[in-house]
């Protein structure tokens, strides 16, 4: 089981920046709403593909749990049977955790190909799991972070299905994405703490403590990028999903703190990579920093003078995330000498 735990790991880092893709693009097409209801999607493990599998049907057999959309409401099976010539209110109830009852097929397929991804990403996270119990005995730290970041899988599936319940309020999915980035700060560690140790030749403390306040600084701006997500998502909500012009529409002050942030960012971040190249130059892996750092403020420049355009907003979201996630890397791999 040892040997399968790297290759594991690295399948589990590809799966979870596809899953920041497929948030991402679900946010981007207002399809959140896409699937009603969690973690099934209207009541199906496949969700249907035409509205009319969506209507009530005579001499139908019905399973509980399936959903109909009837005088636009959701309706919800109470218990198996089979449909009369006539509608039969006692077989049905009303779906009360909110009153979205909206099929749009695009909608619903870009959500439910986003929950298969989330669930095929669980699959490693499990593997990762069962590898990280061949390591107790020497390293209790690698089962640890294994078993972290089970649990902030699952927790972060209960937070998809409060936002589903919660037919999308901002904040909830705001704290959906920024745990994503638990997820990921989880298999880094994982993935530091568990490769072959190597002797490096810098065990200075500049580097180190430059390189957190970098890695705070990032925090800082993501978060606040997600208020100004917050932001931009009422606007797609009331000004509609093709009126990108809008969109920054009255922007909050924090949308440009945000923006005169990225430039406090960019000067740290060159500075502490600029501080590592000289006084660590052996440490060639602090070059990806640097290299998502400059595809980050390409990105951010297009989604504000371009007007959003198509996958611009789930390409910045993944920068920030690769971002991170080489930061806390290089953070950990300068903080103190191996052995």
């Amino acid at each position: 089981m040892k040997k399968l735990l790297q290759p594991v790991l690295n399948l589990a880092l590809i799966l979870v920046y596809i899953v920041v893709i497929a948030g991402s693009v679900v946010r981007m097409t207002g399809s959140g709403m896409g699937c009603p209801d969690w973690p099934k999607c209207f009541g199906y493990l496949v969700p249907p593909t035409e509205e009319s599998e969506l209507e009530w049907k005579a001499e139908h057999h019905y399973e509980k749990g399936q959903v109909i959309i009837r005088n636009k409401e959701l309706r919800v099976v109470k218990d198996n049977f089979t449909s009369g010539e006539n509608f039969n209110a006692n077989h049905w109830e009303a779906y009360t955790k909110h009153d979205y009852a909206k099929f749009n097929p695009v909608h619903t397929w870009i959500e439910y190909i986003n929950r298969l991804a989330t669930v095929l990403f669980g699959f490693p996270i499990l593997l990762l799991v069962a590898c990280s119990i061949a390591y107790f005995k020497e390293n209790k730290t690698i089962l640890l972070l294994a078993l972290a970041a089970l649990f902030s899988v699952g927790f972060e599936a209960w937070l998809g299905k409060l936002v589903v319940d919660a037919n999308l309020l901002p904040v909830k999915v705001t704290l959906h994405v920024l745990f994503v980035f638990f997820i990921i700060a989880f298999l880094i560690g994982l993935k530091y703490v568990s490769l072959p140790k190597t002797t490096l030749q810098y065990t200075g403390s500049k580097l180190n403590w430059i390189g957190v306040l970098v890695l705070v600084l990032t925090l800082i701006q993501v978060i606040m990028g997600t208020q100004v997500r917050q932001h931009v998502d009422i606007q797609m909500i009331e000004n509609g999903y093709t009126n990108q012009s809008t969109w920054l529409n009255d922007a909050p002050l924090i949308f440009f703190i945000h923006r005169s942030f990225s430039i406090l960012l960019l000067v740290a971040n060159g500075y502490w990579i600029f501080l590592t190249l000289q006084l660590a130059p052996f440490f060639s892996f602090i070059k990806w920093p640097a290299i998502f750092l400059g595809f980050e403020m390409l990105s951010g420049i297009i989604l504000y003078y371009l007007d959003f355009p198509f996958l611009s907003q789930p390409t910045h979201l993944l920068l920030s995330s690769l971002i991170f996630g080489a930061q806390l890397y290089s953070v950990l791999s300068l903080w103190k000498k191996k052995t």
